[in-house]
């Protein structure tokens, strides 16, 4: 297993540091590492293209923060992910790998490779299905045999949804058998804005989802079984009760990564799995109609690479703003919040979930406000906790679980004290009364 010797010098290198969510990364790990304590051995660095932009990164987080030591006490690596060699030598200095350069579909791939060759893990805030079950189909064997653990989606996507799930799971007294969640997203007076990086994963994401179907099949997975009542799938677009507002199922990577954690744990630990649908709240009519204009044109372009092309080049025109090439300003940022509502059901204890329907039901939530809003959070809070507590390898607890491989955040974390760390940094779980 990787370790930090004197010929891996750093905890934590975060790989693309100059990107829009790289900037922030840089700031919080820099802050969290100040004032916690411990945190003056984190040892960290930046990596990216370019040492000048680096530098100018480092700069303006030294400037924010009132910690002018950024600049000189923190190292630039020059790395580049179609440059092998420079992947390599990164990948060879540090203990764990944050991957910030998406889209991930175009620039994940080699990271990942560069990691299990040279004993480092790897984890992302990709929100791809594609690529986070790609890499599990073909590397999960060469992760597994070398000790390296490669854990995507460890961001807004979908920490809240996957973790959700268990806490749900936890809090529910007998057998549950199903879940819907509804994810609210509210901001300030200057409205919310997604990165352009977000739009063009989804726009090649919808232009290639016939292949995501074709790689599922070569996984040869049995059908997971259902527990209880099959729940019914909502349409596309329907009033929900549950938020009071229209709603449409979440296109994001939420249910790809619920299954494969429940997947994970009726295979591995023989625990009974969930049924799970995700849907999104798009507010009143007047976001109905827009929505289904753009839909529909969205739907029609991303068929031709014309259209792609466009779509990629004027973001903000066709998604009447909501992506920008700049992404969201600072105040967007802290304006914005977020609630993940989980309506489930099942079976009380004592009752056999095979007979009759289910006869209880539970409510969750998850929230978080300004920047645990955003994509950064939950990377930061899952790689910081073991090292400020001086623990000597990362990830000890999970070690004890698994010996490396592709996971899912809720197949890595589900036996250690993520949920409790996050509660207790913004990211709030809590038991609802069930209207």
């Amino acid at each position: 297993m990787a370790s930090v010797t004197s010929s891996r010098p750093y905890h934590i290198i975060i790989f693309g540091a100059t990107g829009f969510t790289g900037q922030f990364v840089v700031e919080e790990v820099a802050r969290c590492a100040a004032e916690s304590p411990g945190g003056g051995s984190l040892k960290w660095a930046v990596a990216g293209r370019s040492r000048q932009r680096l530098e100018e990164v480092l700069k303006q987080a030294a400037g924010r923060l009132s910690m002018p030591e950024l600049r000189t006490d923190i190292e630039i690596i020059v790395a580049d992910v179609s440059i092998e060699e420079s992947l390599a030598i990164m990948c060879q200095q540090g203990l764990v790998i944050l991957n910030c350069v998406g889209p991930y579909r175009f620039y994940g791939e080699p990271v990942v490779k560069a990691c299990i060759a040279n004993g480092a893990h790897y984890i992302d805030i990709c929100g791809e299905p594609q690529f986070l079950e790609r890499m599990q189909l073909e590397y999960h064997t060469k992760a597994l045999d070398r000790g390296v653990y490669v854990i995507g989606s460890c961001g807004f996507d979908s920490i809240p949804a996957d973790l959700g799930i268990l806490y749900t799971q936890r809090q529910f007294k007998g057998t549950l058998t199903a879940v819907e969640s509804f994810l609210k997203i509210s901001s300030g007076s200057e409205g919310m804005s997604g990165h352009d990086a977000t739009w063009q994963s989804a726009v090649y994401g919808f232009a290639d989802s016939g292949s995501l179907r074709q790689l599922r099949k070569k996984f040869g997975h049995k059908p997971l079984p259902v527990v209880g009542a099959k729940v019914k799938k909502r349409g596309f677009m329907f009033f929900s009760k549950e938020i009071g507002q229209y709603a449409i199922p979440f296109m994001g990577s939420d249910p790809s990564v619920v299954k494969r954690t429940q997947r994970f744990l009726h295979e591995e630990e023989q625990q009974s799995p969930v049924q799970y649908s995700a849907y999104v709240g798009v507010g009143g009519l007047f976001s109905v109609v827009k929505l289904l204009c753009g839909g529909l044109l969205f739907w029609f372009m991303v068929k031709f690479s014309l259209g792609r092309k466009l779509l990629t080049m004027f973001p903000s025109f066709f998604s009447f703003g909501l992506f920008t090439k700049s992404g969201p300003t600072m105040k967007q940022i802290e304006d914005t919040c977020f609630s993940l509502t989980f309506f489930g059901e099942g079976y009380s204890e004592g009752t056999d979930p095979t007979q009759g329907q289910p006869n209880a039901k539970i409510c969750t939530q998850v929230i978080g406000a300004g920047k645990t809003a955003t994509t950064f959070f939950c990377l930061i809070y899952i790689c910081l906790p073991p090292f400020l507590k001086h623990y000597p390898t990362f990830f000890l607890s999970v070690w004890l679980i698994h010996r490396g491989g592709v996971y899912t955040p809720g197949a890595a974390f589900h036996k250690t004290s993520l949920i409790d760390h996050l509660h207790n940094h913004s990211i709030k779980f809590s038991v609802r009364n069930y209207q």
